[in-house]
């Protein structure tokens, strides 16, 4: 959105504003104002022209211009109707030296998810992809996406949906524990320091039960009604309050964490491991105590078992 038509909304949004004074205060001309408004109108945000001037009615509830209003994180927001892939399209950002960029897409064709898995991404999720380019070095760059569990995990919650972690980065909600959002996070740069990181994150909006795989839920399954404009500004600014403060993510995960004190099984590159959940280090270490000493675990697939 282009800095004039941000202030117009701005000052559409404070109530009613005749049109001379709104041109006057931004330094062009009334037509300028009128092909402002009218853009917006375009956008489908409903602007109501009367006597004491032009006033913001509603927002829609998506586009480019929706997600940039209200949003309190230094965020520039890229939106898509469809892409193959929003990681792939952060990429080359990244790459082309973007950073504080957030691409969004109303569907994807081409999702992946963690260990490259398929992520299926129909018409009504949140589907999006967060450029950064953090001050860490690559040991701590896993921070990010506990960062981007935990403001999923918060913003389910404010949304009235009960979400809690799974190891590593698996978002589930509701009573029977049904995933509800993934987090896949590509990160570049040499040994003491992050070029650049992307971190993907699939939330399951809108769509039923049934039209989910087996094992998944959403914000709507669980009886949640949410914008999903609100659901994303929300996400991206308990995310951006997270990145600032490394030393709180971890805390913060542990107190979302579904998995300690749970009996799993992990099955890491190096063979199966069996115990129980004990905790998770920096940066996102499960530590799990098979009987006969403690296992740190780094990467792999988490089984919640039944309690001997």
């Amino acid at each position: 959105m282009n800095e004039t038509r941000r202030r117009v909304l701005a000052a559409l949004a404070d109530g009613p504003v005749p049109g001379p004074a709104l041109a006057e205060e931004l330094d062009v001309s009334r037509a300028a104002v009128w092909k402002h408004v009218e853009a917006l109108r375009e956008a489908g945000f409903e602007v109501e022209s009367g006597e004491a001037g032009y006033a913001l009615v509603s927002v829609p509830d998506e586009g480019l211009e929706a997600l940039e209003f209200g949003l309190d994180a230094p965020f520039t927001v890229e939106h898509h109707d469809s892409l193959d892939s929003t990681n792939r399209r952060a990429r080359v950002l990244a790459e082309s030296g973007a950073t504080d960029v957030v691409v969004v897409a109303d569907e994807q064709t081409g999702g992946r998810g963690r260990l490259d898995r398929t992520w299926e991404s129909p018409p009504g999720g949140v589907y999006l992809s967060v450029v950064c380019r953090p001050d860490l070095s690559m040991t701590r760059a896993p921070l990010y996406t506990l960062a981007a569990s935990v403001a999923i995990a918060r913003t389910t919650r404010e949304a009235g949906v009960d979400a809690r972690i799974k190891w590593p980065n698996d978002v589930l909600a509701g009573e029977e524990r049904r995933k509800l959002a993934g987090i896949r996070t590509e990160v570049q740069g040499e040994t003491d320091r992050v070029a650049w990181l992307v971190c993907g994150i699939g939330v399951n909006a809108d769509a039923t039960r049934e039209d989910l795989p087996e094992g998944a839920t959403s914000l709507r399954a669980e009886g949640a009604t949410v914008s999903r404009r609100v659901f994303v500004q929300r996400l991206l600014e308990t995310f951006d309050e997270l990145r600032g403060n490394p030393d709180v993510v971890l805390p913060a995960w542990r107190d979302l964490a579904l998995t300690l004190g749970q009996r799993v099984r992990v099955e890491t590159p190096g063979g199966e491991v069996v115990g129980e959940a004990v905790d998770v280090e920096e940066p996102g270490t499960l530590l799990v105590d098979t009987g006969e000493g403690v296992v740190r675990v780094s990467a792999g697939d988490c089984e919640h078992l039944r309690p001997v």
